[in-house]
């Protein structure tokens, strides 16, 4: 546990001499024991390492694994490394974005209502300014008074801090071009992973969201299927940034999934 701990205080250390948009998330899968008078003699700890390119990943995960390493050194304890799932960063593709911006601008908004609309402004009433501002700020926009839902095209060139998340999608488009949309679901300044959001999953802004989102997919696709010209760009823009970086899978090839036995009926 004091190996565990140890580690927590050096990663914590790290995160002033990493670049600016990585992150680095860790939560106990095991604390050892429940015994406050004794030092555990195990503990188990998950990190969640992110950067914006797969590179920059291996790095920092190097780095992070060292101060594992150095911890157990400090205790005179053994740390056991091991991988549980890894997605690569998404690779962009310029062809595809301008196709899909030009199926959201002539598709309109999501057309929303005035239900809508006034849930939405339910939900914003328990967000705080700060929550709100950020994502205005996250799209590279001025926040706006009285407009509970986005129910407007963002403009291509409003760009924010880059959005970290992760998905698998993004190892698809290291394969094939591949695009992805914004659509609004849900009522501005929402925090991921929170009961807000829960709450909206299945209200009627988040049902014409997805239906409009589906409609800019179709749309798009339409579009690749009938230009044979845009398809070849798509190609080729895809070939020039695999050129860059080609791609290797982020999991070792010795994982195996985590699968777990189906216990016996």
């Amino acid at each position: 546990m004091d190996a565990a701990e140890l580690m927590n205080v050096g990663v914590q250390y790290l995160r002033e001499h990493i670049p600016q948009e990585s992150r680095i998330h860790n939560a106990y899968l095991d604390a050892g024991g429940t015994a406050p008078n004794v030092v555990q003699a195990r503990a188990v700890t998950r990190y969640a390492i992110r950067s914006t390119t797969l590179s920059g990943m291996r790095s920092l995960n190097e780095r992070v694994q060292d101060i594992a390493r150095g911890a157990a050194l400090m205790t005179g304890t053994k740390v056991d490394i091991s991988i549980m799932s890894a997605v690569s960063n998404m690779q962009g593709n310029t062809p595809l974005e301008e196709a899909m911006q030009q199926a959201m601008d002539v598709l309109g908004d999501v057309p929303f209502d005035d239900a809508d609309r006034a849930y939405a402004a339910r939900i914003q009433a328990t967000l705080s300014d700060d929550d709100i501002n950020a994502e205005y700020r996250q799209n590279g926009l001025a926040p706006r008074k009285d407009s509970p839902l986005c129910d407007y095209i963002v403009p291509p060139q409003s760009r924010g801090p880059a959005m970290m998340g992760s998905t698998d999608v993004a190892d698809v488009s290291w394969a094939v071009p591949t695009v992805q949309a914004r659509v609004a679901t849900h009522a501005i300044g929402t925090p991921g992973h929170s009961w807000q959001i829960t709450a909206q999953g299945k209200a009627g802004a988040a049902h014409k969201g997805m239906i409009h989102a589906a409609k800019i997919m179709g749309a798009t696709a339409r579009m690749l299927l009938a230009d044979k010209e845009l398809l070849a760009r798509a190609k080729q823009d895809h070939r020039r940034r695999m050129e860059i970086e080609p791609y290797v899978c982020p999991i070792p090839e010795d994982v195996t999934p985590p699968l777990v036995k189906r216990p016996a009926a």
